[in-house]
């Protein structure tokens, strides 16, 4: 690349980058400092400076661990569900989007929903007293399981989060399926590659860095889940549903342990760009070149 293209580059960024600086830069070293302080709500203007206690405070609390490892099996679950019934609906989908893409539009509804507010629509639908799920369950077949209890609540709320955020997915995994040039499948068509073949051996890996990048914004967020989680079971019997932002959250304004909090959401942050540099090197080598 030409200097003068590199400066230009660089200059075009800039605005942006200072934005982002401003935006995040000042939090973040209050969030790096109280990490590293004794702070609560009664001296939160003049933090203790303890060093790396709160991290290890963080690290040695078991309940921090059974909080990780909840959130790590409910983002890769979650993730996972997303991005197969996304990219499927993508390539099933696609006839019927080409000819009417209005309906986009309403496959999109579900994410208008505030999570919090999904949350407890579904506590109210699949309560086990006044629920309209157990009580027609309850009714045909003379039985129905406890959706919200220990044993089914993480299905149940699998299936509330996919339900929500497949249609993200479908999205962003359509518009990298229909950017595929006709050409490429035309090629493909002429060496004898079509259908499961194509898909599997052409289409697939020209999505590789988009079906990685889904994943990573998926997992990402189902990795943080709080308010639809929060609303519907909350930190769940004997801590079953317990996440890290709930994990965060109660520790913050519940226990008061500020420090332990912030410490807690760096290490967050600390495994989400771990997360990212690990797709984005695991997509870069199966994309094309």
């Amino acid at each position: 690349m030409r200097p003068s293209l590199r400066f230009e580059g660089r200059l075009l960024i800039t605005p942006l980058a200072a934005f982002l600086l401003a935006l995040l830069g000042f939090p973040l070293l209050v969030d790096l400092l109280y990490s590293v302080s004794h702070v609560g709500f009664e001296n939160i203007r003049t933090p203790q400076v303890i060093g790396l206690a709160n991290y290890a405070k963080a690290i040695g609390d078991p309940e921090l661990w059974s909080a990780a490892w909840f959130s790590l099996r409910f983002g890769l679950t979650v993730a996972s569900i997303q991005v197969v019934a996304g990219l499927a609906l993508a390539v099933f989908l696609a006839p019927l989007f080409a000819q009417r893409p209005w309906l986009i539009a309403f496959l999109m509804l579900p994410m208008m929903v505030a999570p919090a507010l999904v949350g407890l629509m579904y506590r109210l639908i699949l309560h086990e007293f006044v629920g309209a799920v157990p009580y027609y369950l309850l009714k045909w077949w003379g039985d129905f399981p406890a959706f919200l209890d220990r044993r089914w609540v993480f299905t149940t709320i699998v299936a509330i989060e996919s339900l929500q955020w497949t249609p993200f997915a479908l999205l962003i995994l359509h518009s990298s399926y229909s950017s595929i040039s006709p050409d490429v499948h035309e090629a493909a068509a002429l060496d004898g590659a079509t259908g499961a073949r194509r898909f599997l051996h052409v289409d697939l890996p020209l999505m590789a860095p988009t079906l990685g990048v889904t994943f990573f914004i998926r997992f990402i967020d189902s990795f943080r889940v709080f308010d639809n989680l929060y609303t519907l079971v909350g930190a769940g019997a004997g801590g079953s549903t317990t996440s890290m932002s709930i994990y965060i959250y109660q520790a913050f304004f519940k226990v008061g342990d500020i420090g332990l909090a912030v410490a807690a959401s760096m290490l967050l942050l600390a495994a989400s760009f771990a997360v990212l540099i690990a797709i984005d090197r695991l997509t870069a080598t199966r994309a094309p070149r």
